[in-house]
């Protein structure tokens, strides 16, 4: 009896450390690619990295997170690309301190962020005011980690109207764009999207909904603040630093950032050119996804 339990002990022992074997030789499904990047104490940025390849680098715009390029993302990795959409502190899954929400900080924290995946040679690119950001970005860092820089329905080089630049929001529109940010954000969130596109029918009922989403799981105050900050911004001294090609991408009925921009961008950037969506407004990644994707990759090949 005595012999007979021991069998059954030395057996059982040896199918427990088998499986534990099998579980510690396996081979991991992941790439091991962090999905939360910390930019500074206690304040980490969401990253979405996918797929092989050359790097091509995806800021959002305001109030979105990186969750906008889903289409992108999907597109890129097929062509052989490494797609990385960061979202800025404050939107989606990021962290969202108390603290400064500008152009410094955001392109500070898209420094980090390089540097910390050892990227080089990116093309990077940004939507709206993601465009702004990533302008500042390349004329302050001149260039570091990327070699080229596409510019996607822009706000810039200056949303806001100025004495010598007649383009863009007035003094009034802007302030009352802000002061809604703070007393019904909700409701700016559908006004915002009924502007989206080249018509209020230019996109589908679950896709606006699904921008809604987006914009809603902004943090409030970062929302505000970085609307604040792009008021306050003229990119216009800082385009002559930029000295890598630039791709513009604007559609020609865009009602949020006028096609102006594009032309302005264009003239200060003198290794630039411009790629018009002539059936799009702000949502050109959507409304023309298959010419955006197509260009996209065509410039990052070039």
């Amino acid at each position: 009896m005595k012999t007979l339990i021991l069998t059954i002990s030395l057996l059982a022992a040896l199918t427990l450390n088998k499986n534990l074997s099998a579980q510690v030789k396996r081979t991991p499904a992941s790439a091991g690619r962090a999905e939360y990047i910390e930019v500074e104490k206690n304040v980490k940025l969401h990253v979405t990295d996918l797929g092989e390849g050359q790097p091509v680098v995806l800021i959002h715009g305001w109030p979105l997170n990186d969750a906008m390029y889903e289409y992108q993302y999907q597109y890129l990795v097929k062509k052989g690309f490494r797609v990385i959409g960061i979202s800025l502190r404050g939107f989606g899954k990021s962290d969202r301190p108390y603290g400064k929400y500008n152009f410094d900080v955001f392109s500070d924290d898209i420094k980090v962020v390089l540097e910390k995946l050892n990227i080089e040679k990116a093309v990077l690119g940004g939507f709206s005011m993601g465009g702004a950001v990533v302008t500042h970005y390349t004329a302050k860092y001149n260039g570091a980690h990327i070699s080229k820089l596409a510019l996607f329905a822009a706000a810039a080089p200056s949303w806001k109207q100025r004495a010598d630049f007649p383009f863009g929001a007035s003094d009034e529109a802007a302030a009352g764009l802000i002061k809604t940010t703070e007393t019904n954000r909700q409701q700016l969130i559908v006004d915002f999207g009924n502007s989206f596109g080249a018509t209020e029918n230019s996109l589908s009922a679950p896709v606006s909904n699904w921008l809604a989403s987006i914009n809603s799981d902004a943090s409030p105050y970062a929302t505000t603040q970085s609307i604040t900050a792009l008021r306050d911004l003229d990119l216009r001294p800082e385009l002559a630093k930029i000295k890598i090609p630039v791709a513009i991408f604007h559609g020609t009925k865009d009602k949020l950032c006028e096609f102006e921009f594009a032309n302005q961008l264009h003239k200060g950037l003198k290794n630039s050119y411009i790629v018009k969506f002539e059936n799009s407004g702000h949502a050109l990644f959507l409304e023309e996804m298959d010419k955006f994707n197509t260009e996209l990759e065509k410039f990052a090949k070039s």
